[in-house]
């Protein structure tokens, strides 16, 4: 594949994964987790978060059509799936309110604050940063093509995941800087970049559809 396409698909996959992932506002949620802990423990609770949520995705990444293969699923199929996933979920960004799917319940984060370094596992890693939204995300970018596709979107996560990272261990200096109008302009504005990838993959999932359906009757 040629070198403009591949950086055309390196800068959608770090587009995707910074609307998904939103590191900004996802930020309050973790200063919520960890309100208590002193910074040593803070420190070690952003880090195994990151870490966990790389090596989940990056998994995903390469084993994905292993997984399809197990269970009869099509590359198509996925992105008609995680479009309408990540449409749902950046429609509800936009509306300021967290998807279900991509948002930790009231009783996980309850949960989590009875032991401190848990919430790196849940709910941070999963299902915050590493939800069903991410998965489907990463399994479609990984889909595209080869094996070059798949390190590119992985390469990519990782960036997203170093930023995530740095604003986790600048938690309290970010919401003081923006404060929580500008949180909510972010987050509405990463659901309208969501929402519109969404929109892409579906359409991308149903046009190689019909084309599969046209070849098959022609």
């Amino acid at each position: 594949m040629d070198t403009p396409t591949l950086l055309g698909f390196a800068g959608t996959a770090l587009a995707g994964y910074f609307a998904i992932m939103n590191p900004i506002a996802n930020t309050p949620i973790f200063v919520s987790l960890t309100t208590e802990d002193d910074g040593a423990t803070k420190r070690s609770v952003a880090r195994r978060s990151i870490l966990l949520t790389f090596a989940i995705i990056a998994t995903v990444s390469i084993a994905g059509s292993y997984i399809f293969s197990l269970f009869g699923l099509t590359m198509p199929a996925l992105r008609i799936t995680g479009g309408i996933l990540l449409f749902i979920i950046g429609y509800h960004m936009m509306q300021g309110s967290g998807s279900k799917t991509h948002t930790p319940s009231d009783e996980d984060i309850r949960t989590s604050l009875e032991s401190k370094l848990s919430v790196a596992v849940s709910p941070l890693a999963v299902p915050l940063l590493a939800g069903p939204g991410t998965i489907a995300t990463a399994m479609s970018f990984a889909s595209y093509g080869g094996l070059d596709y798949a390190l590119i979107s992985i390469s990519m996560f990782g960036v997203i995941c170093a930023a995530t990272y740095l604003c986790f261990r600048s938690s309290e200096e970010i919401i003081d800087f923006l404060g929580q109008g500008g949180l909510n302009v972010i987050t509405r504005l990463m659901g309208l970049i969501l929402a519109t990838i969404g929109t892409g993959m579906f359409l991308d999932g149903v046009g190689t559809e019909i084309a599969i359906f046209v070849k098959q009757i022609a």
